[in-house]
């Protein structure tokens, strides 16, 4: 399926020199969800992205139901597959697959993503130089000229030059690398609708398949350290699946990195979401949803700023207890979940395919059902988590 490209809402052409209201940096689902949200409320956005669009970007691409939500009304998520069994192995081995009878998830290539996602103009090709605060107004300096902005949200990924003018601090930093394999009919039919997870391989770490039509996502991901090893675990994924043989047609890595409890989500008129903030599931490392919700809450955050007239302290506190009680009660649960997995990695795999309700919480959370804070706080899931981290 081709991207549809959106537009709910208009935005006239805006001249890089002139005072804009709400500036958005990083064209990837926070930035885009930023930029629908601050134009919805009346702001006038432009949004920058360093790289040309579409471009490639390393993820998994499977969108939980709780990404779905998050979407746009009349969004047509570009599909590449249905997910609705999945092969769950133990350190490569000890295979036992589970099926739904309705669809877990479906999977995406991100560039065709996050093209039909931009519903505002995007302005590609421009990087950020500098930012300077002024008075009531931000100095941007990009490779094509300053900008003014009233707001800035920093949406420009785990690497966010913003991320550091605000301050963020980690708790948690991951390498994921990955591998997109053109795969045969024959191959792509045995993969149709099916997935696999890899548990147990890495101290922390899991890798995955994703069906993609006509060709397979391959990753994986653990704590950043030995980078050998982990090229090395990928490989021993293609191998044994019988998927080395194929040609690979893309690879890439990148670092994912977690922030730390009351790390800054603003600075003046600054305010950061997605992967800028370090907001992502410290377990799966899932970070689409993520991306999704605290976009469309920067970007009201932004144009309470600049439409309704609310000071900028006031509405980056408000933007920071918005993600507490939400993302963050979910990240928390996700920090446990780590490290019960990290003290048990056996244990998961086997709630998951012989336990019932370890299967039913894995579609809930899938299908956006539950949260993580939900599961959390299940007497049984908090009791077992608490036992296993021990």
């Amino acid at each position: 399926m081709h991207p549809v490209p959106m537009h709910p809402v208009p935005i006239h052409p805006v001249l890089p020199a002139e005072l804009v209201d709400v500036l958005v940096v990083g064209a990837g689902p926070a930035g885009c969800s930023a930029a629908i949200s601050a134009a919805e409320r009346g702001a006038q956005v432009l949004l920058l992205e360093r790289q040309r669009m579409p471009r490639y970007k390393v993820c998994g691409g499977g969108l939980i139901g709780l990404s779905l939500a998050a979407l746009p009304s009349d969004f047509r998520v570009p599909t590449c597959a249905e997910v609705h069994r999945v092969t769950i192995t133990t350190r490569l081995r000890r295979s036992h697959t589970k099926e739904s009878p309705t669809v877990l998830f479906p999977t995406v290539m991100r560039d065709e993503f996050d093209a039909a996602l931009a519903g505002v103009e995007v302005r590609d090709g421009v990087s950020v130089l500098s930012v300077e605060q002024q008075d009531d107004s931000l100095q941007v300096q990009t490779s094509h000229g300053p900008v003014r902005a009233r707001v800035v949200i920093g949406a420009d990924g785990s690497a966010s030059r913003f991320a550091r003018y605000v301050g963020v601090r980690y708790r948690q930093v991951d390498l994921g690398l990955e591998a997109e394999v053109a795969v045969p009919p024959s191959v792509a039919d045995e993969w149709a609708g099916r997935a696999l997870l890899d548990f147990g391989s890495q101290p922390g770490g899991y890798a995955w398949v994703f069906p993609k039509g006509h060709r397979l996502t391959v990753g994986a991901i653990a704590a950043r350290g030995d980078s050998q090893v982990q090229r090395h675990y990928l490989a021993r994924v293609l191998a044994e699946c019988g998927l080395s043989r194929y040609p690979t047609e893309r690879t890439g890595g990148h670092l994912t990195r977690c922030r730390a409890p009351n790390s800054p989500l603003g600075r003046g008129r600054v305010l950061l979401a997605g992967d800028a903030a370090g907001l992502l599931e410290p377990w799966t490392r899932e970070g689409i949803s993520f991306a999704l919700r605290s976009g469309r809450l920067a970007g009201a955050a932004g144009a309470s700023i600049c439409v309704a007239g609310q000071a900028a302290d006031r509405a980056i506190a408000d933007y920071a207890a918005g993600i507490a009680t939400g993302m963050g009660a979910e990240m928390q649960v996700g920090q446990r979940a780590l490290a019960a997995y990290e003290r048990r990695p056996a244990a998961f795999p086997l709630a998951l395919t012989r336990t019932a309700i370890g299967w039913r919480s894995f579609e809930r959370l899938c299908r956006g059902q539950a949260t993580l804070a939900g599961a959390g706080a299940h007497p049984l899931v908090h009791g077992t988590l608490s036992l296993l981290s021990h």
